[in-house]
């Protein structure tokens, strides 16, 4: 057992990741966490699940960042020395269409939780990016120094914040942080206790899912003339349980290194096809499958270089499988029907 911060702060913690993220915590640490979330997305009962795990170890705040005073209060009284900070608006064509909430969610409220925590001493944040900071990468796979040219106020509002936290770690020698990059996150807790439950949800294996159990009687494959091999756009999807083991490893690495940034992913890719073939076999449903337009903005591939992980933080992945990757997505989905 590692020197793990004892009381841990996360946001988001009723979220798909975030959930994954403190079940971990839970289970490998000793660390008393608490809990902010808004339960915009988020869900209660997976709150109520996280309990089961954790016991008193675990505190939960229906509240929101946009309270800065509530939030620096809830810092100050639980004496937190570290946090994790996946509370976000996520959904690219949303930003598109309403950009000032993404600009106030993520990025004024990440700047104001940013502050709260050099006020009060928290010196470890961790922080949930996402290869959208990339745009569309000339180069594959995506290293940590590519260009970060974001393409829509989803990305550029982590970037911002990405940005906020870099000036912030050289200007207070005490605050250190390390910003994971996340790509494509999919499938559900091995033992079916906690998944992926946002409604509406546009990820494609969480869609396959949702088709393969009859939630939808078809999907949607966006443009099948990239120049892919079978025409489709290709992704490097990571099981939610080795990122939020990265989340682990990255609260360990902060113990003895400076700040880092970090992209997590397996390092090679699927195409839409491959991952949609994977669902029929694993489900044994041939479920209905269109082919529709392209999408403004996908790129045809996108995919984590993950050496810097991997030497620098000592992470290895146990869950790079796509059939266990969707096979864990459709039991959770089959739970919640």
């Amino acid at each position: 057992m590692h020197n793990f911060a004892n009381n841990i702060l996360v946001t988001g913690g009723a979220g798909y990741i975030g959930s994954h993220v403190v079940k971990q915590l839970l289970e490998n640490t000793d660390s008393v966490v608490t809990i902010i979330d808004n339960l915009s997305t988020g869900r209660m009962t997976t709150i109520e699940t996280l309990k089961t795990i954790g016991g008193n170890r675990l505190a939960f705040l229906h509240t929101d960042l946009k309270n800065f005073s509530e939030v620096e209060g809830i810092i100050k009284s639980n004496s937190i020395d570290a946090v994790i900070h996946f509370a976000a608006s996520i959904v690219v064509p949303e930003s598109v269409a309403n950009p000032l909430k993404y600009y106030m969610n993520n990025t004024v409220n990440t700047t104001n939780l940013i502050n709260s925590c050099v006020k009060c001493g928290v010196n470890r944040f961790i922080f949930s990016s996402t290869a959208a900071v990339y745009g569309e990468p000339a180069k594959v796979p995506v290293l940590e120094d590519t260009a970060r040219l974001p393409i829509n106020p989803y990305g550029m509002s982590k970037l911002m914040s990405e940005n906020v936290l870099i000036d912030s770690g050289k200007a207070y020698k005490d605050f250190k942080y390390v910003i994971l990059r996340y790509f494509n996150v999919a499938g559900a807790d091995g033992k079916t206790r906690i998944g992926q439950s946002f409604p509406e949800a546009t990820h494609l294996i969480k869609v396959a899912a949702e088709t393969a159990v009859g939630k939808r009687n078809k999907m949607y494959i966006f443009g099948d003339d990239y120049p892919t091999a079978d025409g489709t756009c290709i992704r490097d999807y990571i099981h939610v349980d080795d990122l939020a083991d990265a989340h682990l490893k990255a609260l360990i690495y902060l113990e003895n290194n400076e700040s880092e940034v970090f992209n997590c992913g397996y390092g090679h890719g699927y195409s839409v096809k491959e991952v949609i073939e994977v669902m029929k076999k694993v489900s044994g449903v041939n479920f209905n499958v269109e082919i529709s337009g392209r999408r403004a903005g996908d790129p045809a591939t996108l995919v984590a270089g993950n050496e810097k992980i991997k030497s620098m933080m000592k992470w290895q992945p146990k869950y790079n499988d796509l059939e266990y990757i969707c096979k864990t997505a459709l039991e959770w989905e089959k739970k919640l029907s």
